[in-house]
């Protein structure tokens, strides 16, 4: 009896406690992905033992905040783990589970869309910031009251007051820090905007193409959940209307979009990835005419190979750049859907390798046989075509085009004015002497770190305080112009007081070591490395290669699509990425004064010891001096390329773990310096990749493979394709160099004036016959010309000869003429410069070039038939 009332009074309990988890508030209202959280939240915490990672959970929270906590904590990378509090996260998702029941549109954004698209704080692998609350502060009294489109809207014209496009290096900025520049290359303005969107309820997610496939370079873009349906606009570029940008018509040629959704996502696009901490799915179809391809990977006698690797190669900056990885299933095969285009699809495994190019839209299925052997010496040719153009523009009243210029110009006046409040020369000077400075010292310095200023003049006045100056200026030459600009005075301080006094390298002074965000980390390792491991890695620096290698576990599946974990972190955490270690132990190096540095073309880390230098390999643990030999190429020129330049004609990649891995030279690198006389490099086995980029965007490329052997020297062939009939890309040209205009006496750019696209700039020699009979050839062919409609800017070297010009004297001119003045002769020598014209180049100059800065015409001084000339490659374009 007794045990049977037991019964009935625990039932009733349990009863009782299930209900009142049922009047709960979930955040996660499917049970099934609920479990699958739980599991995967339990799963990181058994991994990350180390540390108070996870006290936030301890906290007083709602459910629906706790899993909601669960949910970031289970995919989040292990990144923004170590290097971001608990109540950090926590406070984020009460921001935006408040903006979802203050916002007229957050009841009817459904559950999983919420949960991936607004939730996130991560939007790619900028660093964290307290961006949402600031954002919430100022967007949402604005925004509160609109529809939900207009809000979207109106936070991308509130994003254009913030910042402009100017690019940068590849490290993304945080969005505050974008604000605090006022301007941010494509993928910091969509991390902006993306930031912002989230902050007020609206789900939003950034696009990226990851390669163009008609021209060298991406873009990254933002796609915004309205009323049911995803819309793209242009970060920080408002249009009137959603789904239009300058970027309709090349999204139209391209070849894949993709996007990173935070966590494990079950939408309906195509999914291409699934990673411990995000989803990339495939979205092509929102922009293009796409195709499915299924790849077959056969060895020679024709069996299939299952778990080969698979990489799709669109040809771009002169290299076969890897677009979509995976291994074959057990039928060997691989499919992606993409764009109407063509790419390389390379297959490896073992010591096997195939390579074939691929055009979808024509073939459905192709198969690629390992008929190459690692090390073996092989080319081919390949013609590699990009889609077809097929935009689809929506329809902007020219009403609302007028009132969105007015919008725009607005919005740059208000950037521009608080971008007037950055330091002048004036000040500068001032500043200078005020604390014994040189003003040719510092003026770059505090010029270049824009809002961030205030910490830099900090810096280098507590510098001069401490009779460090020197020092501190030695260090600034060290960083980016970046660091400058988000970089604190604190973490500059923690690295200039904590360098040995007889440290003068740049491996020794240098805070950073690869690309990620500096963070204070000197004092903090001199502090917390034993006194016993100080003199063992001192003494000898293979037992810190050693001591990563025993204490740092590497799992490179739990950090994808983020920043790297800081020094501090790792050492804290001693779980992390293979990159991560790697910056820490330069740091660690560094921070006991030992020189040590990542080499930017290889990758590979390197220290020295007693004069030698050592890569530090973390696999083996053991010194190593990696051996190398000499690459040396014979270039046979073809018309008007007599030196092909590294990144625009050609790249070299070296073999490794089944893949090609692009060598990192430096931009200016070309043909005759660094190939003609032959340089060093490492033992192994390499692929060289040449191309042509015509003008319709199609490329005639050369693959060819080769072996470098120790203290030998291996000569090839740089092998430039050329046709004759077609209009290729010929140089290049800086589309966003400024000039003055003519008329309104205001300073503006190429591409401002022109808009995205081609364009013809001259530069004319007033009352010279060489330039009259050029005005005069372009006269002849008016109506062509205006037919065409893009801008022609003609430019004089200087106000004098603009006002020496008569428009009179050539009355038919084509109505799209804009004049300017060539402001210091910046867009002449620009053209000279790239296009090797001796002396500058004869007037009149002429190019036709485009907004992705390639050049597929040029002419200058005397010539009968300009006009004749331009229009032909115009209509062949």
């Amino acid at each position: 009896m007794f045990r049977h009332l037991f019964f009935s009074i625990s039932l009733a309990s349990v009863c009782m406690l299930w209900t009142g988890c049922n009047n709960e508030k979930h955040f996660i209202n499917d049970s099934d992905y609920r479990l699958k959280v739980e599991n995967d939240f339990a799963e990181k915490q058994a991994i990350l033992k180390n540390g108070n990672l996870f006290d936030i959970f301890s906290k007083e929270m709602t459910s629906e905040e706790k899993e909601a906590l669960q949910f970031l904590y289970a995919y989040m990378p292990l990144s923004d783990i170590a290097d971001n509090s608990g109540e950090f996260f926590l406070n984020n998702i009460r921001l935006s589970l408040k903006i979802r029941e203050a916002s007229s549109w957050g009841k009817n954004i459904p559950e999983d869309i919420f949960r991936h698209f607004v939730l996130p704080i991560r939007v790619n692998n900028e660093n964290l910031d307290n961006s949402r609350e600031y954002f919430q502060k100022e967007l949402w009294p604005r925004v509160k009251h609109l529809s939900m489109q207009d809000a979207v809207l109106e936070t991308n014209h509130w994003c254009h007051e913030k910042a402009t496009y100017t690019p940068s290096d590849s490290r993304t900025s945080s969005p505050l820090a974008t604000i605090k520049t006022a301007y941010g290359r494509c993928g910091e303005e969509s991390t902006l905007l993306v930031a912002a969107l989230r902050a007020i309820g609206v789900p939003a997610r950034q696009v990226y193409t990851p390669r163009w496939a008609h021209t060298d370079d991406n873009h990254a873009w933002v796609e915004a959940w309205v009323d049911g349906k995803w819309c793209f606009l242009g970060a920080c570029e408002p249009e009137p209307v959603l789904n239009l940008g300058w970027f309709n018509s090349p999204a139209s040629r391209g070849m894949l979009m993709h996007t990173k959704v935070f966590g494990s996502y079950n939408g309906k696009e195509e999914k291409m990835i699934q990673t411990a901490n995000y989803t990339e799915i495939n979205i092509i179809g929102n922009y293009a005419d796409k195709s499915s391809l299924a790849v077959t990977v056969k060895d020679g006698n024709g069996n299939v190979i299952e778990g080969a690797n698979v990489e799709f190669k669109l040809y771009n900056y002169a290299e076969f750049f890897t677009v979509y990885k995976q291994k074959s299933n057990e039928q060997g095969q691989v499919s992606l859907s993409a764009g109407l285009g063509d790419m390389l699809v390379y297959a490896s495994y073992g010591d096997k390798f195939g390579i074939r190019k691929v055009s979808f839209g024509k073939e459905k299925t192709v198969d690629i046989v390992l008929k190459h052997n690692v090390n073996e010496a092989y080319c081919e040719n390949m013609d590699i075509v990009p889609p077809a153009e097929n935009a689809n523009l929506p329809s902007v009243s020219e009403e609302q085009r007028n009132e969105n210029n007015i919008r725009l110009h607005q919005e740059d006046s208000i950037r521009n004015a608080y971008v007037a409040t950055f330091p002048d020369k004036d000040i500068i000077s001032k500043f200078a002497k005020e604390n014994n400075l040189k003003y040719e010292e510092i003026e770059g310095f505090i010029v270049k770190s824009r809002g961030n200023y205030a910490e830099i003049m900090k810096f280098l006045s507590n510098s001069t305080q401490n009779q460090m100056c020197r020092k501190a200026i030695d260090l600034l030459k060290t960083i980016t112009d970046k660091d400058l600009r988000d970089t604190p005075c604190s973490v500059l301080e923690d690295h200039l007081y904590n360098i040995p006094e007889e440290a003068s390298t740049e491996y020794v002074l240098c805070p950073r070591v690869a690309n990620e965000l500096l963070t204070p980390y000197r004092s903090f390792l001199q502090k917390e490395i034993p006194e016993s491991l100080k003199t063992e890695f001192t003494s000898n620096p293979q037992t810190l290669v050693k001591w990563c290698s025993d204490s740092i576990t590497i799992r490179n599946d739990l950090n994808k699509g983020a920043s790297p974990t800081s020094p501090v972190g790792t050492w804290k955490r001693r779980v992390v990425d293979t990159q991560s270690r790697e910056i820490f132990f330069v740091a660690a190096a560094r921070s006991l004064n030992i020189q040590a540095w990542k080499d930017a073309v290889t990758g590979n880390i390197y220290y020295i010891d007693n004069g030698n230098t050592y890569q530090a390999d973390f696999e083996i643990s053991t010194m190593s001096k990696t051996p190398e030999g000499t690459l040396r190429a014979i270039y046979k020129p073809i018309p008007r390329l007599d030196n092909p330049k590294y990144y625009t004609h050609f790249t070299i990649s070296k073999y490794k773990n089944g893949s090609f891995k692009l060598l990192n030279y430096p931009e200016n690198a070309t043909w005759s310096s660094l190939l003609k006389s032959g340089t060093r490099i490492e033992e192994g086995y390499y692929m060289l990749v040449t191309g042509s980029r015509l003008a319709n965007g199609s490329v005639m490329s050369n693959v060819s493979f080769f072996t470098i052997e120790k203290d030998k020297e291996t000569k090839i062939e740089l092998k430039m394709r050329d046709n004759a009939e077609e209009i290729r890309v010929i140089g290049n040209f800086n589309s966003e160099l400024k000039y003055t205009d003519a008329v309104t006496k205001t300073e503006t750019s190429i591409l401002s004036t022109t808009g995205r696209g081609y364009f013809v700039v001259g530069i004319l020699g007033t009352g010279q016959e060489p330039t009259n009979h050029a005005l005069r050839d372009i006269e002849i062919k008016k109506e062509e010309f205006e037919k065409w409609g893009r801008k022609m800017i003609l430019l004089f070297p200087d106000e004098k000869s603009y006002r020496k010009f008569s428009p009179t004297d050539f009355p038919n001119l084509p109505s799209n003429i804009v004049y300017g003045i060539d402001t210091d002769n910046e867009v002449r020598n620009e053209i000279s410069q790239n296009m090797k014209l001796s002396n500058g180049g004869n007037l009149p100059i002429f190019i036709i070039g485009d907004t992705f800065n390639r050049v597929v015409f040029q002419i200058d001084g005397y010539t009968i038939g300009t006009g004749e000339q331009l229009i032909k490659t115009i209509n062949g374009l």
